[in-house]
């Protein structure tokens, strides 16, 4: 298959991260890929890196430019079928195929857990424009069917799959020597873009309320929260204890070096990648009831879950965890499990692979 997918988003996070994922491992497959971003959007430099074919377009807004711009790539590069990841080259690419001399069938993947607008726009772009919706767990997918009133036909979730070679568990205190940090004493982390809506403020409220002081808490990511934070660390007496790495390009040792893992979202997650990756390293995890994060946390069986915002129930969570080596062992182990199961990278790529033919397949029977 000739693939195109098209990507808007000039930010860097798990979204992006896997659209090279999927991109890499269709190319592995024999099909043939190129992706359409903004040149100013790390995830073309990463693409490059990757050695995924790239071009450079301006998707980044929704205008004629665009639009044109994009009309003419898709004309040249003659695809079978386009795939699409943000509400920006989703409706671009949308137009350019309803309106356009190339009309290949276009799949919608749906990464967020925020609403979607119920007019008459959003019914022709998932229902019309769209031959089939992706969504990145099944609440997703029941939502958007039950506010568009979308055929259950059209809509299918495939959660995003991780490297289970990359992502296992390791000597955890030989993987801190290698990264500089203190052998002893627990850590607990998070891995996650410094967007309000990963609740980093929330958690490091929580963690200065510990009471055990030789905790530490390391903070893997950057964004435009990381001033704040900084700030908010110093307030609360805690900076001491605080580590923030920034990007790191390999988070697996990072997530190898923790005890605990904690993502208190408050909104617009799918399954987080983080989450998915720290149980494949057999970290026991803490996060909240966000989007399609329940699909893969079980509260008390594959990790524990804290209503969003609350400060205290995070903060009795980390307690709990920090003081119970057996419930860490044992959450651990069946988020490893769960994990080994059913969100390999293999496995989103057949479902993905699958998709696409049956697209293609019913076009050119149609």
């Amino acid at each position: 298959m000739r693939i195109v997918h098209t990507e808007s988003s000039c930010a860097w996070g798990g979204q992006e991260i896997r659209v090279l994922s999927e991109m890499a491992g269709m190319v592995a497959r024999g099909h043939q890929l190129t992706l359409l971003c903004p040149g100013e959007a790390r995830i073309h430099g990463e693409a490059q890196t990757r050695g995924i074919e790239v071009q450079a377009l301006p998707v980044a807004r929704k205008n004629l430019k665009g639009l044109l711009a994009l009309r003419r790539a898709l004309s040249q590069l003659n695809p079978d079928v386009i795939v699409t990841h943000s509400s920006t080259d989703s409706w671009l690419s949308a137009l350019a195929t309803s309106f356009g001399p190339v009309a290949p069938p276009l799949v919608r993947i749906r990464h967020i857990s925020a609403p979607v607008s119920r007019n008459l726009a959003s019914r022709w772009l998932y229902g019309g424009a769209a031959a089939r919706v992706v969504t990145t767990g099944e609440s997703l997918r029941e939502a958007l069917i039950d506010s568009l009133g979308l055929s259950p036909s059209a809509v299918v979730s495939i959660p995003t799959g991780i490297d289970l070679k990359r992502f296992a568990p390791r000597d955890r205190f030989e993987v801190r020597r290698q990264l500089g940090l203190v052998e002893q004493g627990a850590i607990v982390g998070i891995v996650a873009t410094l967007r309000s809506w990963k609740g980093h403020r929330y958690l490091l409220e929580a963690f200065g309320g510990v009471s055990d002081s030789d905790v530490r808490l390391v903070i893997v990511g950057d964004g435009p929260g990381r001033d704040n934070l900084h700030r908010q660390a110093e307030e609360l007496g805690i900076a001491d204890r605080v580590i923030m790495t920034g990007n790191q390009r390999d988070v697996a040792p990072w997530l190898s070096a923790l005890d605990v893992f904690a993502l208190p979202s408050y909104a617009n997650e799918g399954v987080p990648q983080a989450l998915m990756q720290a149980q494949a390293s057999g970290l026991p995890v803490i996060s909240t009831p966000v989007g399609a994060i329940p699909e893969i946390v079980v509260d008390g069986l594959t990790g524990l879950l804290v209503p969003p915002r609350d400060v205290n129930a995070l903060r009795d969570a980390l307690e709990r965890l920090l003081g119970d080596s057996e419930l860490r062992g044992r959450l651990g182990a069946a988020g490893l499990t769960q994990a080994r199961e059913r969100y390999s990278d293999e496995v989103m790529i057949n479902r993905m692979e699958a998709v696409l033919s049956d697209v293609l397949d019913q076009q050119r029977g149609a």
